[in-house]
């Protein structure tokens, strides 16, 4: 059986390179390359694949929001963490969204394309160079539910805050999700009022530190 690949970053240079990577391997097949995490859900929808391979800091919709609504849409599918974070919280959010994968970018080729295999074949993969860091409590179910966006915020409001930290104005924010400019604004008195933070700087310092964006090169 071929497994079909959806590669979601937003570095094209990545993309193109993993893509041209994974094509040579007899039994893989990227049937479609995705910028954003909206852009990720959107092909996943129309293709279809075995596998998502799925970076978190991405503009518009990140990784984990993209992981949890692809999986919910279509719960067959695989979706493998490819990242640059090594930090717990990625990867407990990762793995809470339905990741069965987590890797970071710095490994052997070799090795993601052993973990695509495992996953496709209905197993879990986790990096060694990460797997100190939180299979021991992950495994033991030990994780603590820690206050954080995802626990917080609902998925809406952290649409609004992660589009709000990356520069959009109320009305882009509203013609991308499709609601009104008036209820972006409720959206984010409601998120000011949950999180005591009264600015949009600390809103986007918030928004970084918690995965949902990433801060400008």
């Amino acid at each position: 059986m071929t497994i079909r690949v959806l590669l979601a970053d937003d570095h094209a240079i990545v993309r193109h390179g993993l893509s041209r990577s994974i094509q040579q391997e007899e039994d893989m097949e990227v049937v479609g390359q995705a910028g954003t995490g909206l852009t990720a859900l959107e092909m996943a929808r129309e293709l279809m694949p075995n596998i998502v391979l799925m970076d978190i800091s991405m503009p518009d919709m990140n990784g984990m929001e993209a992981t949890r609504l692809i999986l919910r849409e279509s719960p067959q599918l695989k979706v493998i963490a490819l990242s640059m974070h090594s930090a717990k919280r990625y990867v407990r959010e990762m793995f809470r969204a339905g990741a069965t994968g987590y890797l970071l970018k710095d490994c052997h080729f070799d090795e993601l394309i052993g973990a695509i295999r495992m996953v496709a074949e209905g197993q879990t993969y986790v990096s060694p160079s990460i797997s100190e860091v939180v299979v021991e409590d992950y495994v033991r179910g030990s994780l603590k539910e820690e206050a954080d966006a995802f626990s917080v915020l609902t998925q809406r409001e952290r649409e609004v805050l992660q589009l709000m930290s990356e520069g959009n104005s109320t009305k882009q924010i509203a013609a991308r999700l499709f609601i009104s400019p008036k209820t972006v604004e409720a959206h984010r008195l409601r998120i000011m009022h949950k999180l005591d933070i009264d600015n949009v700087a600390q809103l986007t310092k918030y928004a970084i530190q918690e995965g949902l964006t990433t801060p400008e090169p």
